[in-house]
């Protein structure tokens, strides 16, 4: 069975998450106590007990996601290791360095504390240069370009807003100065949007409120081993099928302040043909994106114990 993995991002977080797999997979826990050692903190105890405040905070939740995710793949491959074939990966935003870890460009450790450091680097961007974001549903991805635009040329800095995320058809996040922000959800409105959606984030993420944490962040990925991954990744800021080294490295980088180019993306990966798209946990998130991109083929979101045993009983 070829499988295309979907690694979640920022907002996918709740309390519990990953307990079930911890609780019933030797390979979850592993990965949870190495996690723990490395980061220096309960990691167990953060995911199963954490607070909203606690899960809220950027550079606490990045790196419990990447955890989970991580664990969630080993758990997959605990029970159907001779079943799979990896044939794709893609991850949104900070899941794009679980889905390079699955396919071996990064160590785990290695990409763990490089996580902790964008956690950390973009938490503190987004106290130096306050930001918002805000998901527009019911407009086209031209005509949101087009409102920023126009908000963003009659202003000064404070009329600094782009679009972050196109998660899908008619789902479009914009990023930027809270003032901007607000403006293009008003004219959105004008325009025909059917609801706002503010996103409960530290700060202005993949716009450029986060040059800061992009260059230091860069220095960061300067330092860490990066490997050839053993399967294609597609990549945020380009839609690309990346596995070499300089353009992983390029593309990390690139993503803190690019959009991230989840249509085209999902496109792409259906392209290489997998038999199934695998979400890992925690949440249903990209599960629910996928079907609003593309008709085909089966999306399973790896949620809790019970979904894993439908996993394990497909032929």
């Amino acid at each position: 069975m070829r499988v295309g993995l979907l690694c979640p991002g920022q907002g996918s977080q709740h309390t519990g998450m990953g307990r079930a797999l911890w609780e019933r997979f030797s390979a979850v826990r592993a990965v949870f106590a190495e996690a723990s050692d490395v980061l220096g903190r309960d990691v167990s105890r953060l995911c199963f007990e954490g607070t909203d405040a606690e899960l809220r905070a950027t550079d606490t939740t990045q790196p419990l996601l990447y955890v989970v995710g991580y664990a969630s793949w080993q758990a997959l491959r605990e029970v159907l290791d001779d079943r799979i074939e990896l044939a794709v990966a893609a991850g949104h935003s900070l899941g794009e360095y679980t889905a390079l870890a699955v396919a071996g460009a990064l160590g785990f450790a290695d990409g763990l504390r490089l996580v902790a450091a964008r956690g950390r680097l973009m938490q503190q961007a987004g106290t130096e240069m306050p930001g918002i974001m805000l998901a527009i549903l019911g407009l086209e991805l031209s005509v949101v370009e087009d409102l920023c635009r126009q908000v963003t040329e009659c202003g000064d800095r404070s009329g600094v807003v782009v679009v972050a995320n196109d998660n899908a058809p008619g789902q479009i996040v914009v990023s930027g100065m809270p003032n901007a922000v607000e403006r293009v959800g008003a004219l959105a409105l004008e325009r025909g949007a059917r609801r706002l959606v503010p996103l409960a984030t530290s700060g202005a993420f993949h716009s450029p409120l986060m040059e800061s944490a992009r260059r230091e962040l860069a220095r960061v990925i300067d330092e860490v081993a990066i490997h050839r991954a053993v399967c294609p990744v597609v990549a945020n800021c380009s839609a690309r099928a990346i596995q070499e080294p300089a353009e992983i490295r390029a593309e990390l980088v690139d993503q803190l302040c690019g959009r991230v180019r989840w249509t085209e993306s999902v496109r792409r990966l259906v392209d290489f043909g997998p038999d199934l798209l695998i979400e890992l946990a925690p949440g249903r998130v990209l599960s629910g994106l996928v079907r609003r991109i593309v008709p085909a083929p089966r999306v399973f979101p790896m949620e809790d114990e019970e979904t894993v045993d439908v996993l394990v009983q497909m032929p």
